[in-house]
């Protein structure tokens, strides 16, 4: 008995020396749903010299200051966490990108901003006024130039990855009203030296958008539809006259807690962190379509586009 019980042991633990090895777990982020294709994201980094390179030749002459410039990387991240990785306040610019709907989000650092601003003024943009504010109006004004030469350099940096056409849609716009807090989007930055400040210039673009061109680009053999003629036009809008949407005008409002929520009664007052001389959202059927002003038609509030 004392001599088989050694060798039930040296069989068991050898049974337990051939036991497959246990599966290899790798952590899953959901707020990082990594949905762009690989070679979306291989192609942004392909051209990112074209856009570097165009972007600080550009800049140069524009500034007339030494401007030198690199490629930081790509992330996925929804927007709410995008929010979060930049400087506030700082300067965000809206960006359409036709024939898409939605908007791609370039944002430049305060550090960026405010010496740019001196040197288009006269200055040498190294004792530029303190950056903790919002820029005003005359300034997203003189920053226009600027913009443009980003846009240009990215226009044709990006033309192969994304063929679109990129506007100035505005500047300065609320960016929280810009895209849903978890919408994904494809996260690009770039740190710019000028003179001696640095900073970076980020740009988000909605991953559904790289999708999708990557969706049509994957299926050439696809027939592509061919712009439908006038008299179609014309047929469809006459189809589409009677259709019902909703719209509604969007006032951003505060958070609460449940128990507060609560413990509200009649005679409370709630402030809405929305300024009063700032647009509001038109939405259409829930989808961000305009931006207008509430106003007074005889004893009825309207909601005028702007």
């Amino acid at each position: 008995m004392d001599q088989e019980l050694p060798q039930k042991i040296h069989a068991v633990t050898e049974a337990a020396g051939n036991a497959p090895a246990a599966p290899h777990v790798v952590p899953f982020d959901f707020r990082k749903p990594g949905q762009t294709p690989g070679s979306q994201i291989r192609a942004i980094y392909a051209l990112k010299q074209k856009f570097l390179h165009r972007v600080v030749s550009s800049l140069s002459a524009y500034l007339r200051s030494g401007v030198t410039a690199q490629f930081l990387g790509v992330d996925h991240l929804p927007y709410s966490e995008f929010l979060r990785s930049l400087p506030m306040p700082t300067c965000v610019v809206a960006l359409g990108m036709r024939p898409y709907e939605g908007n791609a989000v370039l944002e430049l650092n305060p550090s960026l901003t405010f010496p740019i601003i001196d040197i288009l003024l006269g200055g040498n943009g190294k004792e530029a006024p303190a950056a903790n504010r919002e820029i005003t109006e005359i300034e997203q004004n003189v920053l226009d130039g600027v913009f443009r030469i980003v846009l240009q350099a990215l226009a044709e940096a990006w033309k192969d990855v994304l063929p679109v056409r990129l506007t100035l849609e505005s500047v300065g716009k609320e960016a929280r009203l810009l895209h849903a807090p978890h919408e994904p989007m494809v996260a690009v930055s770039f740190e710019i030296k000028l003179e001696e400040t640095t900073g970076r210039l980020n740009l988000a673009v909605p991953t559904e958008i790289l999708t999708m061109e990557s969706a049509e680009a994957d299926a050439p053999s696809a027939p592509r539809k061919a712009e439908a003629t006038e008299v179609e036009q014309a047929r469809m809008l006459e189809l589409l006259g009677e259709s019902q949407l909703t719209l509604e005008a969007q006032l951003e409002g505060p958070t609460l807690r449940v128990r507060d929520l609560l413990e509200l009664k009649a005679g409370d007052v709630l402030t809405f962190e929305h300024p009063v001389d700032q647009p509001m959202t038109g939405l259409v059927n829930g989808k961000r379509k305009f931006t207008g002003h509430i106003v007074s038609t005889g004893k009825k509030k309207a909601f005028r586009l702007d």
